[in-house]
């Protein structure tokens, strides 16, 4: 009965011997395998409805800062995170780096984003071998979790690659009290791809927007030359004219 209710926690407990024993077994390992199905489905759906929403919440932005601020503002709750950091690749003229681009109940020590060159730190680290890191173990001295409160050592670590065309885009850090889950996990390995492509997006317009306006400000200054040219044409005519008389 409790069953047929979804009710999948009691089992059959009484003594029994012979086929009342057997069925006794039976039913208790379908509740059991009911009980392992449903926890699976209700992980998917978190899973599937959680992507969606994170999908429809990265459409349409163009702003890599913004982007990045309502992404850990959003991600944070929902895999049980207490502090993030989000970091983008920059193509600087010696060497590419990873500059920070936003954060989330994060303390900047001097004030300045924090950098990173490829394989510097875990998060280097994470962007040169474009694998995800996870640190169980935290040290003592690490980086505390603070609030006005209380401040406290964080449990586990995770950094993330973001990657479009195995391409590093970026890097995402997450900190919690707690143990990531299983769903955690799987949850952001496929959110991170779809990062991905929204920041090559993000880029791709910027790209697009810079070129199209140096191409008004070339524009603009053909015109200028051109209007200044038809000055000096109609100067040299009237010279020209002044000389003929």
């Amino acid at each position: 009965t409790a069953v047929t209710k979804g009710d999948l926690t009691r089992l059959i407990q009484v003594d029994a011997r012979g086929e009342v024993a057997d069925l006794k077994d039976n039913i208790n390992s379908m509740i059991d395998n009911l009980r392992a199905t449903t926890e699976r489905n209700r992980e998917q759906d978190w899973l599937k409805t959680n992507l969606a929403k994170f999908g429809s919440t990265m459409q349409g932005q163009r702003d890599l800062i913004t982007l990045g601020n309502i992404l850990l503002s959003e991600l944070a709750p929902v895999v049980n995170a207490e502090q993030g950091v989000m970091y983008v690749m920059e193509e600087a003229e010696d060497t590419p780096r990873l500059r920070q681009l936003a954060g989330y109940a994060d303390r900047l020590p001097d004030e300045r984003p924090r950098e990173y060159r490829l394989g510097e730190g875990l998060v280097g680290q994470c962007a040169a071998e474009r694998k995800r890191l996870l640190i169980e173990n935290v040290p003592d001295d690490a980086i505390q979790i603070g609030s006005g409160l209380f401040a406290a050592r964080p449990r586990n670590v995770i950094v993330l690659p973001v990657l479009f065309e195995d391409q590093i885009k970026a890097v995402i850090e997450l900190a919690s009290l707690r143990d990531f889950t299983d769903s955690h996990r799987a949850f952001l390995e496929q959110l991170t791809g779809s990062i991905g492509i929204v920041l090559n997006t993000i880029e791709a317009t910027m790209r697009t927007e810079s070129l199209l306006a140096q191409s008004q400000k070339l524009a603009s200054e053909l015109q200028t030359q051109q209007r200044e040219l038809q000055q000096t044409n109609d100067q040299l005519e009237q010279k020209a004219q002044q000389l003929a008389e």
